[in-house]
Protein backbone atom coordinates (compact mmCIF):
# COMPACT_ATOMS: atom_id res chain seq x y z
CA UNK A 1 0.00 0.00 0.00
CA UNK A 2 1.28 3.62 -0.90
CA UNK A 3 1.62 6.60 1.56
CA UNK A 4 -0.19 9.14 0.87
CA UNK A 5 1.29 12.34 1.56
CA UNK A 6 -0.41 15.51 2.10
CA UNK A 7 0.97 18.77 -0.60
CA UNK A 8 1.55 20.72 2.98
CA UNK A 9 4.10 17.91 4.02
CA UNK A 10 5.64 17.39 0.45
CA UNK A 11 5.89 21.66 0.42
CA UNK A 12 7.48 21.88 3.56
CA UNK A 13 9.84 19.26 2.45
CA UNK A 14 10.88 21.13 -1.28
CA UNK A 15 11.34 24.53 1.27
CA UNK A 16 13.70 21.90 3.80
CA UNK A 17 15.84 20.79 0.27
CA UNK A 18 15.78 23.95 -1.27
CA UNK A 19 17.76 25.38 1.96
CA UNK A 20 19.64 22.59 1.82
CA UNK A 21 21.17 23.08 -1.40
CA UNK A 22 21.82 26.47 -0.44
CA UNK A 23 23.79 25.52 2.39
CA UNK A 24 21.21 27.74 4.57
CA UNK A 25 19.03 24.54 6.07
CA UNK A 26 17.26 26.51 9.33
CA UNK A 27 16.80 24.39 12.38
CA UNK A 28 13.16 26.04 12.10
CA UNK A 29 12.22 24.86 8.61
CA UNK A 30 13.90 21.72 10.16
CA UNK A 31 11.74 20.85 13.01
CA UNK A 32 8.62 21.82 10.86
CA UNK A 33 9.16 19.04 8.74
CA UNK A 34 10.11 16.54 11.09
CA UNK A 35 6.49 17.68 13.35
CA UNK A 36 5.16 17.37 10.78
CA UNK A 37 6.00 13.95 9.30
CA UNK A 38 5.22 12.96 13.06
CA UNK A 39 1.95 14.29 12.76
CA UNK A 40 0.91 12.97 9.53
CA UNK A 41 2.11 9.50 10.69
CA UNK A 42 0.35 9.88 14.23
CA UNK A 43 -2.77 10.51 11.86
CA UNK A 44 -3.07 7.75 9.31
CA UNK A 45 -1.23 5.12 12.01
CA UNK A 46 1.91 4.82 8.72
CA UNK A 47 5.60 4.04 10.45
CA UNK A 48 7.09 7.68 10.92
CA UNK A 49 10.02 6.70 9.54
CA UNK A 50 8.30 5.17 6.11
CA UNK A 51 6.65 7.91 6.11
CA UNK A 52 9.73 10.64 6.12
CA UNK A 53 11.24 7.93 3.66
CA UNK A 54 8.70 8.11 1.20
CA UNK A 55 8.51 12.11 1.31
CA UNK A 56 12.22 12.51 0.83
CA UNK A 57 12.20 9.93 -2.63
CA UNK A 58 9.21 12.06 -3.77
CA UNK A 59 10.73 15.50 -3.35
CA UNK A 60 14.58 14.65 -4.04
CA UNK A 61 13.84 11.44 -5.97
CA UNK A 62 15.07 7.83 -5.67
CA UNK A 63 18.30 6.96 -3.45
CA UNK A 64 21.03 6.01 -5.97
Amino acid sequence: MAIELSDELIQLEKAAWAEMQAGALTVETAAAVQAAVTAHAEATGENRYEVEMELKKQVRGPVE
